[in-house]
C-alpha cells in the first residue's frame, strides 16, 4: 500500500473572538447558558428583519488572512447558500461564494522528510455559524434518540473557513497544518481555538494518488474534536482506500464521520452528485469594501508570528528546538520570557520556570500572564537568587507560592517564610547534621550495619536536613556530609 500517496485538503472553521455575533447584535458566547436566550429576529431569520456585518470580524479575518501571506480582496460580497438543516432557521447560511475575503496564502510545515513545505491557502472567507442540535439519546447522538431539540443560541456567532489547496501527504503533516493554525489564532487573539469546545473544527478531503499520478476519488471525513482525532481518522481512511484500490475495488465518493471510540470512520451520506446550494448575492448587504489603508495599517500591527518567535529564541537564546516550541505556544508566555531575560533572569532557569511552574499556575487557574499578581522583575529577581545560591530551588519554589497568594515582592516572600538569605553551609550547616543524626539514631545505626542497600534511610536523614534548613542547603554538600559523619 506505500505505493499510494495520500493527496489531503482541510476545511477549517474558526469561531472568531467577537462579543457579538455576525450579523446582529446578539452575544457569542453560547456555552452554559440557557438555550435559546441569545437570539433575536435576525439570527432566527424572521421575516422583516436586517442583518448588519460586524466589523470586528472583518478585521480579525483580514489580520489571519495577513499573517498567512494572502491577498486581500477590497471588494467582496456575501451570498445566501441554501440547504435545509433544522439549525439553521433560515433555511440558508449567509457565507461567501466566488469573491471570498482573502485568497492565495500560504503556512510553512515540515514535510516527511525533515524539509519545509508550503501547504497553500485556496481561500479565507466569512459566514455564520449554524444552531445546535441537542438528541434525546444517552449517547447525545441522533442515533436512538426518540427526539432532538434545538438551540440557536450559536446560530449567526461569526465563522472564518480556511480551505486549503490538496497539498498535504500524509496525517501527521495534517495534524500539523492544524496545530500551526490553531497556535497563530490564538497568537493573533482570533480565536480561542478549542477544538473540544467547537471554536476551531476541521473537516478533511482525502484521495490517494496512484503510481503514475491518477487521482482517486476524495472522501470527506467529519466529526474529529482532536489533534489526535484528525490523525487516527486520516489514518484509518488512507489505509482503507488503499485496500481496496489493491483489491481493484472503487473507492465512493461520499462524506464520512469519524467514530473515535470504534476507531473507524462510517459512511454518512453520498456525493456522487454535485450538491446544488442555489448561491446568490444576498440582497439584504451591500457589497463589503475594504479601504486599503486599513490592510496597510493591519499589516503593520502584526505582531511577531510563533514560528518566527520560536526561531529567535533557538537563535538568540540558544534553547533547543523543543523547549522554543513550548514557551512560543502562547504570545503571552513568549513576551513573558523576553521580558525575564531584560530584567535580568539567566535564560535556562527562566525557561525551565516557565514551564514548570509558570504554566502550571496558568493552566490551573485558567488564567494569562497578565493576570498573575506578581511584577515580571519580581520573578527575575527570584531567579537570579536561585541562580546565585541565595535560594535553593525549593526555597524559591516557596517563595513563589507566597508571592502569588499574597502578592508581595520577593523580599517580603522571603522574611514570611523565615529564609535566611544565603546558603545554609559550613559550621551552620554542620550543626543541623549533627542534630538530625542524634535524632535519629536508630536510622544511622542501620545505615552503619548495610541495611540501607538502596539508599532509601540516607535519603530520609537528607530530607530532614532540607527540612531543617528550609531547602536552604546544597543536597550534595548534605549527602557528603552525613556519609563522612556515619
Amino acid at each position: 500500500m506505500s505505493k499510494f500517496i495520500p493527496v489531503i485538503g482541510l476545511e477549517i472553521h474558526v469561531q472568531l473572538a467577537t462579543k457579538s455575533k455576525m450579523f446582529c447584535s446578539c452575544p457569542t458566547d453560547y456555552i452554559g447558558v440557557k438555550p435559546n436566550s441569545h437570539v433575536c429576529p435576525v439570527c432566527l431569520g424572521l421575516p422583516g428583519s436586517l442583518p448588519v456585518i460586524n466589523e470586528k470580524a472583518i478585521m480579525l479575518a483580514i489580520k489571519t488572512a495577513l499573517a498567512m501571506r494572502c491577498r486581500v480582496n477590497t471588494h467582496t460580497i456575501f451570498h445566501r447558500k441554501h440547504y435545509f438543516y433544522p439549525d439553521l432557521p433560515k433555511a440558508y447560511q449567509i457565507s461567501q461564494y466566488d469573491l471570498p475575503l482573502a485568497v492565495d496564502g500560504h503556512v510553512e510545515v515540515s514535510a516527511d522528510d525533515g524539509s519545509v513545505q508550503k501547504i497553500r491557502i485556496q481561500r479565507l472567507h466569512l459566514e455564520e455559524d449554524a444552531g445546535k442540535l441537542v438528541h434525546s439519546a444517552a449517547s447525545g447522538r441522533l442515533m436512538g434518540a426518540e427526539y432532538s431539540l434545538v438551540d440557536y443560541n450559536r446560530a449567526g456567532v461569526p465563522l472564518m473557513e480556511i480551505v486549503t489547496h490538496p497539498d498535504i501527504t500524509s496525517p501527521r503533516q495534517a495534524r500539523e497544518f492544524v496545530s500551526r493554525l490553531r497556535q497563530l489564532v490564538r497568537y493573533l487573539g482570533v480565536s480561542d481555538g478549542d477544538m473540544e469546545a467547537g471554536s476551531l473544527r476541521v473537516d478533511a478531503n482525502i484521495s490517494i494518488m496512484e503510481p503514475g499520478g491518477k487521482y482517486g476519488d476524495k472522501v470527506e471525513v467529519k466529526n474529529m474534536n482532536s489533534l489526535r482525532a484528525l490523525e487516527r481518522a486520516l489514518e484509518y481512511e488512507y489505509q482503507r482506500q488503499s485496500e481496496l484500490k489493491s483489491e481493484g475495488k472503487a473507492i465512493v465518493r461520499e462524506t464520512r464521520h469519524w467514530d473515535d471510540g470504534a476507531n473507524v470512520t462510517i459512511s454518512s451520506r453520498s456525493k456522487e452528485e454535485a450538491e446544488d446550494y442555489r448561491y446568490f448575492p444576498d440582497p439584504d448587504l451591500p457589497p463589503l469594501v475594504v479601504d486599503e489603508r486599513i490592510i496597510v495599517q493591519l499589516c503593520k500591527e502584526l505582531p511577531e508570528l510563533p514560528w518566527e518567535a520560536r526561531d529567535r529564541f533557538m537563535s538568540d537564546y540558544g534553547l533547543p528546538l523543543e523547549e522554543a516550541e513550548i514557551l512560543t505556544e502562547r504570545r503571552d508566555v513568549a513576551l513573558f520570557m523576553d521580558e525575564l531575560i531584560k530584567h535580568g533572569a539567566p535564560v535556562k532557569l527562566a525557561s525551565n520556570w516557565i514551564k514548570t511552574e509558570i504554566l502550571r499556575v496558568l493552566n490551573e487557574k485558567n488564567i494569562s500572564v497578565e493576570e498573575l499578581p506578581i511584577q515580571t522583575a519580581e520573578i527575575a529577581k527570584l531567579l537570579s537568587l536561585v541562580d546565585k545560591g541565595d535560594l535553593s530551588t525549593t526555597a524559591a519554589k516557596e517563595a513563589f507560592s507566597v508571592m502569588l497568594e499574597k502578592a508581595v515582592t520577593v523580599e517580603e516572600a522571603v522574611n514570611v517564610l523565615g529564609l535566611s538569605a544565603g546558603r545554609v553551609t559550613g559550621h551552620e550547616l554542620e550543626i543541623v547534621v549533627n542534630k538530625v543524626l542524634s535524632e535519629n539514631a536508630d536510622v544511622v545505626a542501620d545505615i552503619k550495619a548495610g541495611k540501607d542497600t538502596k539508599g532509601k534511610k540516607l535519603k530520609f536523614l537528607q530530607g530532614i536536613v532540607m527540612r531543617e534548613t528550609k531547602g536552604q542547603a546544597d543536597p550534595k554538600e548534605v549527602q557528603s556530609l552525613i556519609m563522612s559523619k556515619i
